[in-house]
């Protein structure tokens, strides 16, 4: 008996836990899962990324110094495409960083839902061109800065909404910080009274081995899928970027409504 009453109260902490993901008012909780879903869906999609166009697309320390490699060598042509994806993260950074503030002013719950709806959008297109135009340069003149906006706009959101205390689109911050921690955890403090012992953030800690983890995964998931299936394999991370961002503009949609038909 007590079994089957517990059931209705998991089902509903379950949709509990999905409708705040990417609401409004934040705990480390759902800080957590939306921070392990976004590293999942980049891990995933980076490796799409390869597939279509031969290079991952997050990696803007990469993008950069190569640019910077191809001039020095006097290769103008090869410095300038890296502008193709450099400058659309950027834009989705921008992006990202106006729907979010046009959210606060208006104070909508779903501020940080829309860049993630723009994003689900986005991924779905990606899948469906790459389903008819690869390999197809035209495909590749466009992939390579769709995917850029994208993890732009991805990682931007993100970071608003931790407070820069995450980055989901690529891992050398993630590790960099681990070992910070991990160089903590491990140091030999003589006097454990000390006031200014030296102490590990084992909650950070923890939430970075989680990012980390996530997007190894996404990356094995995503490279076997798209390289098994193609690039329709997008849609199912458009989907869970929907569901996430679903019930706070389901919200705001509502409210507004609502205050339509009061007028």
């Amino acid at each position: 008996m007590s079994a089957q009453s517990t059931k209705p109260e998991t089902r509903d902490f379950t949709m509990r836990a999905v409708k705040t993901i990417a609401a409004f008012e934040r705990t480390n909780v759902t800080d957590t899962l939306l921070g392990m879903s976004l590293t999942f869906v980049a891990g995933a999609i980076n490796a799409g990324g390869f597939l279509a166009v031969g290079q991952y697309t997050s990696h803007m320390s990469g993008i950069f110094s190569s640019m910077a490699d191809n001039l020095a060598l006097g290769s103008l042509g090869l410095a300038s495409l890296g502008l193709l994806g450099l400058v659309p993260f950027v834009m989705g950074a921008a992006c990202s960083a106006m729907l979010i503030n046009w959210g606060r002013r208006h104070h909508l719950g779903s501020r940080y839902a829309m860049p993630l709806m723009v994003e689900s959008f986005l991924l779905l297109g990606f899948g469906i061109l790459g389903w008819l135009a690869h390999p197809s340069p035209v495909f590749v003149a466009v992939a390579i800065p769709l995917l850029c906006f994208i993890m732009g706009l991805q990682n931007a959101t993100v970071t608003k909404i931790s407070g820069a205390r995450m980055r989901t689109t690529h891992v050398t911050g993630i590790v960099t910080d681990i070992g910070i921690e991990l160089g903590k955890l491990l140091y030999w403090n003589r006097n454990a009274h000390n006031p200014d012992r030296i102490m590990a953030d084992r909650e950070k800690l923890r939430l970075l081995v989680l990012l980390l983890t996530s997007f190894f995964i996404g990356g094995v998931i995503g490279a076997i899928g798209f390289s098994h299936i193609g690039f329709l394999f997008a849609l199912p991370f458009a989907l869970l970027l929907l569901l996430l961002a679903g019930p706070p503009l389901a919200e705001d949609a509502a409210t507004l409504a609502r205050r339509m038909t009061k007028r």
